[in-house]
């Protein structure tokens, strides 16, 4: 197992602001194997994570973290870079080196965002890129999926048929996005509720996912799920509430469309696929919040306590392979995003002193 610690401010646990980062002994191997990297997001702490390998011959996990003011969905774009959402804003992150350049003699990819959208405090959640690489978000506060607009904070597209009108009130907790082809296809929601705030009494059984297109509900008596996604022809999604990754089929009746494949030690949140394999964010549940759930119950049987961190699950078996764990002052991932070919990335926020020297220059048309 390897350590690594990381000084990381929490205002909210200022006794203890250091984040250790421990791994599998496999973990460093499935990235070099694989030939990925991947980013998670944790909004409690700020920050946006890099975890790849060094350059060395080594091959030891490097974990670099940007500041970002409260960062949540990330989503990956055909050309390398990712578009966050922030606290509010839409960052669209590039990645500007060339194959052959490195930063620091280290990096081979360093993400800078060079499209911010200002959208007000919306609490975005999840983030998708459609076919035409405008992004998509769910507009979490509003109940609604929306782009961004030149001239306004966003443009509603799409919201549940049960939410009656457009208000800033939270009443149905949308908060995932699946997309398929380009578009949006699936979303999630902790409940049906119609009034503000309605969806904390319905966090057990309430969860349901919708089709964007149909407008139907395909599945239904999930607790608190976040995260789907489409891969291999199949939805999967979280079960956040239970600590589960499972698939969804769309014929039968809603209740019964959930199948678990994998228990996670967490509350789950954040989900990304590479081969055969997903990686599952884990957190540490807030449990002024998050107390009561099915989630505490599993835990208890197997004697155990929830962490936060990465796991790998193979998809076929639906056990954990490898994984990365990370204690001390971060105990909230939310969104995880693989960079595909990238060995050692790094990012640097809107905000950082580096920003103003980090200057790259494409190609004349």
């Amino acid at each position: 197992m390897q350590e690594l610690s990381n000084p990381v401010r929490n205002d909210s646990d200022k006794a203890n602001d250091t984040t250790t980062f421990s791994i599998s002994p496999g973990f460093g191997r499935r990235l070099y194997q694989g030939r990925f990297s991947f980013a998670f997001t944790s909004y409690q702490s700020g920050g946006l994570y890099l975890v790849g390998l060094g350059l060395g011959a080594k091959s030891e996990l490097n974990i670099h973290q940007a500041a970002v003011s409260r960062p949540m969905g990330i989503a990956v774009d055909d050309a390398g870079g990712f578009v966050l959402s922030g606290r509010a804003d839409i960052q669209r992150f590039s990645n500007g080196l060339n194959p052959d350049q490195r930063v620091n003699d280290h990096f081979d990819a360093c993400y800078a965002p060079r499209m911010v959208h200002m959208t007000g405090a919306l609490d975005a959640h999840d983030v998708g890129i459609m076919a035409d690489g405008t992004p998509v978000f769910v507009n979490t506060r509003y109940n609604c999926l929306a782009v961004p607009d030149p001239q306004h904070s966003f443009v509603p597209i799409w919201r549940p048929p049960f939410i009656s009108a457009m208000v800033a009130e939270d009443r149905c907790h949308l908060n995932g996005l699946a997309m398929q082809d380009g578009a949006p296809a699936f979303v999630t929601a902790v409940s049906r509720s119609d009034t503000i705030d309605g969806w904390r009494d319905r966090r057990g059984s309430g969860g349901i996912i919708i089709d964007v297109t149909s407008n139907e509900v395909i599945a239904s008596g999930l607790s608190m799920p976040h995260s789907p996604r489409w891969y291999r022809d199949q939805l999967w999604v979280l079960n956040s509430g239970k600590g589960e990754l499972g698939t969804v089929s769309l014929e039968g009746k809603t209740q019964d469309r959930f199948t678990p494949v994998a228990f996670c030690p967490g509350f789950v949140r954040g989900l990304a696929f590479v081969d055969n394999f997903a990686l599952v964010g884990l957190s540490r549940p807030r449990y002024e919040r998050f107390e009561g759930l099915e989630l505490d119950r599993r835990l208890a049987e197997k004697d155990s306590e929830a962490w936060c961190g990465v796991q790998v699950i193979d998809l076929d078996s639906g056990l954990c392979v490898d994984w990365l764990r990370v204690d001390g002052a971060v105990g909230e991932i939310y969104d995880v995003a693989i960079l595909p070919g990238v060995r050692t990335p790094m990012a640097i926020g809107a905000e950082a002193p580096e920003i103003n020297q980090y200057i790259t220059i494409g190609q004349q048309q």
